[in-house]
């Protein structure tokens, strides 16, 4: 189940709020528990056990922390069995066809592949209940005393199957005390339409172009360049457009979810890029390899190395192909030169050329994300720089002018002004409070329309 559905939008959600806002406090975590497990089994019956499984472990192995504290090698034992768990589920499902293909490759031999279908959300969820075991051994949280509780905290549908990935301690206090009000409903609402208007109406139609150059074959500099920036801001717009759709889904049950987003693409380095883009991923790692590894606090050598690992586990977290180990590794080498030397030089730069190198930067490591043929994916950036390919064809014309409008329209809501008018209209006088609420309720309307039209429209971060 999506929440750019119509199911979703006019059954599901208005039944579980409904439900929600009648029983009383007590079973409301139950009531979140059941119906999140409805919202995975819609789409994953057999992997639900899956997501189960892993969800009673690590609520074993937090209790088994919390009895054992006082005995610290025992707890930390239990530690690693939740990490070793999590990250064998993970390997097995998402992994094991890429590693005995590669063993193929480079052995001549003819291993049976295995075909196993990735489970939805393993990636998210995996993550967020190794924190559970970790941060009770930390000290960060107390365990949850029933299951119930603890199996709203990682099934929470909002954020289940594409982040944000909201660790423990974040959310541990509001699984079981929390308010809602109407203020909070209100926001929420808000926010969830504003996700709903980047899916629907920019990711879905910038869409259009990125897989019209993908799939076209060798393309011109100007298909190049129209291909890779309408999938630079389709990822942007699907990714932060569900994120700010799980964001107002927790609030309008009275959740407060850490943001994931922050205009990434206003960025005038690529580690300030990252620390805007995808925000909860990046704290997770940080907070979990890239400290315990010693950080940045044990000379410049031990920083690199750290880094490297580091960026190197974000790669193939995103996918099982060699093409997320060459994105990761990208970043980590433009991150480790910015660190080392290159940031003070940018320090330097005019704002508007710091912030096309970064652009550009990120531009550039989106092809390697979106060709899992590396080849290919080198074929694209050579004729993104003229290498073989010629200037601008037919189809590059007419896809600039048929797409560009879009285009524009993302580029514009890629920066602050989008958020400043809506802010400008929201606070402002009476007049302007009315034509901003038509214009949410105009908005809406229009997303229906669009998702009438479309069947199914999945959001691209479902396959990592």
């Amino acid at each position: 189940m999506v929440f750019s559905s119509i199911f979703f939008l006019f059954v599901y959600l208005p039944v579980v709020l409904g439900l929600y806002y009648v029983v009383p406090r007590r079973f409301k975590n139950l009531l979140l528990f059941v119906c999140s497990l409805i919202f995975y089994a819609w789409g994953e019956p057999v992997y639900i056990l899956v997501m189960l499984f892993t969800a009673f472990i690590d609520y074993f192995n937090g209790a088994m922390v919390d009895r054992y504290r006082d005995r610290p090698a025992i707890a930390k034992a239990f530690v690693y069995e939740s990490v070793i768990v999590n990250l064998s589920l993970l390997g097995f499902f998402k992994y094991s066809g890429l590693l005995v293909s590669t063993f193929n490759s480079a052995t001549g031999l003819s291993v049976p592949v295995p075909e196993v279908t990735l489970p939805i959300g393993i990636s998210f969820y995996t993550f967020q209940s190794m924190s559970y075991t970790i941060d009770i051994y930390r000290n960060r949280a107390p365990r949850q005393h029933h299951i119930v509780d603890y199996g709203t905290y990682v099934s929470f549908f909002p954020y289940l199957v594409a982040g944000p990935i909201v660790r423990y301690e974040v959310l541990a206090l509001q699984v079981m005390n929390r308010q809602e009000t109407l203020e909070k409903f209100t926001q929420g609402a808000q926010r969830f339409l504003v996700g709903l208007f980047k899916k629907v109406i920019l990711a879905n139609n910038v869409a259009a172009l990125a897989d019209k150059v993908q799939f076209f074959g060798d393309p011109s500099t100007l298909s190049a360049w129209l291909g890779i920036l309408a999938f630079t801001f389709q990822i942007y717009f699907d990714f932060s457009g569900y994120s700010d759709m799980a964001i107002g889904l927790g609030k309008m049950f009275g959740f407060t979810l850490p943001e994931n987003f922050n205009l990434p693409y206003i960025s005038h380095s690529v580690r300030e890029f990252w620390t805007r883009w995808h925000m909860t991923l990046g704290g997770w790692f940080k907070e979990y390899v890239y400290f315990p590894l010693g950080g940045s606090r044990r000379g410049t050598l031990i920083t690199v190395r750290n880094m490297a690992i580091v960026w190197t586990l974000t790669g193939i977290w995103h996918g099982a192909s060699w093409n997320y180990a060459m994105w990761g590794a990208y970043f980590g080498v433009l991150i480790i030169c910015e660190k080392l030397f290159l940031g003070k030089w940018l320090e330097k730069w005019p704002r508007f050329l710091s912030w096309l190198y970064s652009f550009l930067a990120v531009v550039i490591g989106w092809v390697f994300f979106s060709y899992t043929d590396i080849a290919k994916a080198f074929s694209v950036l050579g004729a993104m720089f003229g290498v073989g390919a010629p200037l601008y064809d037919d189809m590059g014309l007419y896809n600039l002018l048929t797409f560009l409008p879009m285009l524009l329209l993302a580029a514009f809501c890629s920066t602050p002004y989008a958020g400043r008018i809506t802010e400008k209209m929201r606070q402002g006088p009476l007049v302007a409070k009315v034509v901003w609420s038509l214009g949410v309720a105009a908005l809406f309307v229009a997303c229906t329309a669009m998702l009438v039209d479309n069947s199914y429209n999945p959001f691209l971060y479902f396959q990592f």
